[in-house]
Formats: structure tokens, C-alpha cells, sequence
């Protein structure tokens, strides 16, 4: 590939934590290792100097022409963002058009990674389910939710749905009313003394021009800043949900909210966690994990209404129904 220097030792090494496992991320190319470097920059990772064990998890990225051969004879299925997935116990590979990895279990458990159009799109997408595959076998599950914060009462509230249905906007507003924020777009939840709690993983915000206003540079497209920069509270660590609101984007004036049952909420978490099934090695854990959410928390579907993009209305709108609760509730 022109441009690519692939070499036969690692051109960069390094260390990450994430809710106590340790990742070590290796490179064999040089342009690539910065990428994924400005990459990693932008998760809620936290960069480890000296290490005082071995890693838990193992992440190598390789640069190629012609990606590797898959072997034959796997179960084999498609997956989200154009991708498929081939699978053999605890071992499995998924399939991109420019790129692929390979999970193997061990000690670290190991991920590889090739990828033959190096563009940050690809690279993005491809390292980001090389992550959460491997944080998955620790009992990190990942949410595609963004998470807030109760200002008076710390309770926890995800805003869970698909690119599109209004979280980053619903955060901004929330976070610049004063709540606490986790993340715009994804979180992982993990059990921690028979709770389910919830941690940011991208730290940075996306959000269309219209939702933006004044809080960050408008583009034609979206637009990412450091929501630290711009918001006048710091980001939480991590919160128990009370609350989870499933967000969609209706054309009316007038923000809806409609209370579900259990079932109702379970059934809503597993359509938005397709890895709950497509990883059959976890999928067990990963379903007691969403059964536990949906019984500690209040669901909702939520017609968000234009009314919401009026300052001070989401706090509002979304306050009056998550009052009066904490974690002890």
C-alpha cells in the first residue's frame, strides 16, 4: 500500500485502563499507530505509564493489501454497519470490507486487527468493535445510550437509541442545564455489588449544526468538540440508572413521554443491544446484565417534540418524571 511502512516489530506500544482491566495496544505501522493513538485520545481510557501486571486484553493493528483469509466451515451471520460475523466457540472473526479481526481467548485475551484502507471512518468502526469484544469477555457490556445525571437527586438516566433519534441533542440540553453527563452516545455497564452501573466510553460529543447553537462551531455536518470545553458542569465517572428514556424524533410541537413495563423495557434493551445475541460466547451474562437494568429501572418511550429545543424545557420536561428518586430508592 503506498504510503504504508509495515514492519516486522511493533512501531508503537501502549497501555490503557478501563474500569480496572488494562489494555495493551500494539502497531506494526507507523502512520497507522498515530491514527490510533488520536483515536484512543477520544474514548474514556486512561493512558498508563507504568504498568504493574500483565494486561488483560491484547490489541495488535496491521496494515495490509489483501486482508486474511477466513477459515471455512464457521456459523457465519451479518451484523450492523455492513459487517459478518463467523464464529467458533469462543473464537470468532468479523468481516469488513476494508478491514477484520480476530478474537482469540487466552491470557491476555487477544485481539487482532487488519485493515487495508487505513481512513478514519474504517478505522474508527473496526477498532471500536475490537474493544467492546474484548471489555464483553470481562463483563463490560457496551450501550449504544448516552448517560446523564439528576442534578438534586444523582440518580442515572440513559438515553438509549439509534444515530438519529435525538440523545446527543437531549444531553446537551441536559448537561447545560446543570446535570451531570457520561457520554452522548455510548456507555458501559457493568454489575458492581449486584447493581448494574454505567461509565462513559467516547468522551467526546457529536451533534448536528441545529443542536450545537452557540456551544461549539457549526459545520455542514457533525460536529464534535470536547463537551468540557463548553458545558459548565465536569463529566461524571460513572452512575446506577434509575431512568432509561428510549428516544425517538417525532414532527410535533409537544415532547411525549409513555411509562413501559419490565417486559416492555427488556424487550427494548435487546433491540438495542444486537451483541446481547450475535455473541453467543457472552450472550448469557450479557442478557442477565439487561434483565438486571430493567428491573432497577424506570423505562420510557419518549416522543421528543420541538418544544425540547427551547432552553431550559428538556430539564424540565425530563425533571418532572425522574424527581424524587435516588440510589437508595
Amino acid at each position: 500500500m503506498k504510503g504504508i511502512q509495515v514492519l516486522d516489530r511493533p512501531a508503537s506500544q501502549s497501555f490503557y485502563a478501563v474500569a480496572g482491566r488494562l489494555l495493551f495496544i500494539e502497531s506494526f505501522d507507523r502512520d497507522l499507530a498515530i491514527l490510533i493513538e488520536l483515536l484512543f485520545a477520544r474514548w474514556q481510557l486512561t493512558p498508563v505509564s507504568f504498568r504493574e501486571r500483565n494486561p488483560d486484553i491484547k490489541i495488535s493493528f496491521s496494515s495490509c493489501e489483501e486482508l486474511p483469509a477466513i477459515p471455512r466451515g464457521l456459523s457465519e451471520f451479518e451484523v450492523a454497519a455492513g459487517g459478518r460475523c463467523y464464529t467458533a466457540g469462543d473464537e470468532y472473526y468479523l468481516s469488513f470490507q476494508q478491514s477484520l479481526l480476530h478474537l482469540r481467548t487466552g491470557n491476555p485475551l487477544s485481539v487482532s486487527v487488519w485493515i487495508s484502507d487505513p481512513t478514519d471512518v474504517e478505522l474508527a468502526r473496526v477498532t471500536s468493535f475490537a474493544v467492546c469484544a474484548a471489555l464483553r469477555r470481562f463483563g463490560l457490556f457496551e450501550l449504544h445510550s448516552a448517560g446523564v445525571v439528576v442534578p438534586e437527586t444523582d440518580a442515572g438516566v440513559l438515553i438509549v437509541g439509534p444515530s438519529g433519534s435525538g440523545k446527543s441533542t437531549l444531553t446537551l440540553q441536559l448537561a447545560s442545564a446543570g446535570w451531570g453527563y457520561l457520554s452522548d452516545d455510548e456507555v458501559l455497564l457493568s454489575v458492581v455489588d449486584e447493581q448494574v452501573e454505567a461509565r462513559g466510553f467516547r468522551s467526546f460529543f457529536a451533534l448536528a449544526p441545529a443542536a450545537v447553537g452557540a456551544a461549539a462551531p457549526v459545520s455542514a455536518f457533525k460536529t464534535c468538540f470536547e463537551p468540557a470545553d463548553v458545558l459548565p458542569t465536569p463529566p461524571v465517572q460513572r452512575t446506577v440508572p434509575r431512568f432509561l428514556l428510549f428516544t425517538t424524533i417525532s414532527r410535533g410541537k409537544e415532547t411525549l413521554l409513555h411509562e413501559l413495563t419490565q417486559a416492555e423495557t427488556m424487550v427494548r434493551l435487546i433491540r438495542a443491544c444486537p451483541w446481547a445475541s450475535y455473541d453467543t460466547a457472552v450472550a448469557r451474562p450479557n442478557l442477565e446484565l439487561l434483565s438486571k437494568v430493567a428491573r432497577q429501572a424506570k423505562g420510557f418511550d419518549l416522543s421528543a417534540g420541538t418544544d425540547l429545543l427551547k432552553l431550559g424545557n428538556a430539564s424540565r420536561i425530563i425533571g418532572a418524571r425522574v424527581s424524587g428518586v435516588n440510589d437508595g430508592d
